[in-house]
């Protein structure tokens, strides 16, 4: 009987720890060199993001302050599913964001993700 509890909780354990993603909270630096995003908490287990830096001289609609991301929540291990705007066309799209090692991949999908255009960001700090 011991042998069967302790084998169940093996396997919680284990089911558990599977289903949390890692920690994507930190400022990020886009492939493109003109932007950083801090990422962090912003209730209900979702993760947002919003600009805090742009490369002088850059001309871009999007604005220092300005929320990109929302509502990202957990989809998988080192996964988040939620929306992304896109402050070039004032629109926003379903988003996703996944993260590796010191590389996090944001995209901004239309047409029911069949159309989606990413970016790769770096720890900034």
């Amino acid at each position: 009987m011991a042998l069967k509890i302790a084998a169940a909780i093996a396997a919680l354990t284990l089911m558990g720890t599977s289903a949390f993603a890692g920690d994507p909270s930190g400022t990020w630096l886009r492939d493109t060199g003109a932007s950083k995003v801090k990422i962090g908490p912003c209730g209900g287990g979702a993760y947002c993001g919003s600009l805090v830096w742009l490369k002088p001289g850059v001309e871009t609609p999007a604005k220092v302050g300005q929320r990109i991301f929302y509502d990202m929540k957990p989809d998988g291990a080192d996964a988040w599913k939620g929306s992304a705007f896109n402050p070039e066309d004032g629109k926003t799209y379903s988003g996703k964001m996944s993260l590796s090692g010191g590389t996090l991949t944001t995209a901004g999908c239309a047409m029911g993700g069949m159309i989606c255009k990413s970016s790769t960001w770096t720890r900034a700090n």
